[in-house]
């Protein structure tokens, strides 16, 4: 008798995680909390303004079949307006970024080396593109799923965490606190 409601619990614990899993949707992930995370590189504005000026160009470039669709020329104008940055390497702490954009259809690809945890320049498209680079860690977590009079249960919940890969940090180089640029 103990032994079958101990198997009728244990269904039902994985009766819930196999939900707790089937519920994680798209947007469910992208609402996932982000690890917070202290940035590598703390500059002051002396050092900003001490640093040399280092303007991104693509190391190669491949080009496009592809017809420009001129509807997006001013998403166009706009992505490509150079902005002031570091970016970071999360995972691996001091390595250069190696990445390739393609920004808009009928646009070539290119590939980029972004040194990292310097401000550079580079087009507004690299750094939002950066910034695009994380993903969810799942895991799963005992908790309390149900109490019962003296008696508690537990069982396993899926818990997911966003986690910043790559990072594109705007650099200011204005002494105002009222920025009037616009950030990526």
């Amino acid at each position: 008798m103990a032994k079958s409601k101990e198997l009728e619990q244990a269904e039902k614990n994985i009766d819930a995680f196999n939900d707790s899993v089937k519920d994680l949707t798209l947007d469910r992930l992208n609402a996932a909390p982000k690890e917070e995370e202290e940035p590598q590189t703390k500059l002051s504005q002396k050092d900003v303004e001490k640093s040399k000026d280092i303007y991104l160009k693509p190391e190669r470039t491949i080009g496009s079949r592809e017809k420009f669709n001129e509807n997006y020329r001013n998403d166009y104008n706009e992505a490509k307006e150079y902005v002031h940055f570091v970016a970071e390497n999360k995972e691996i702490i001091g390595e250069a970024l190696e990445i390739w954009t393609k920004p808009f259809a009928g646009m070539p690809a290119e590939y980029w080396k972004v040194p990292t945890n310097k401000p550079v320049w580079g087009p507004r498209y690299l750094a939002e593109q950066i910034k695009r680079k994380f993903y969810h860690r799942l895991k799963t977590e005992d908790r309390m799923t149900q109490g019962d009079g003296n008696m508690s249960f537990y069982g396993s919940m899926v818990v997911d965490t966003t986690i910043q890969r790559l990072d594109a940090i705007p650099v200011s180089s204005k002494k105002s606190i009222f920025m009037g640029a616009k950030s990526f």
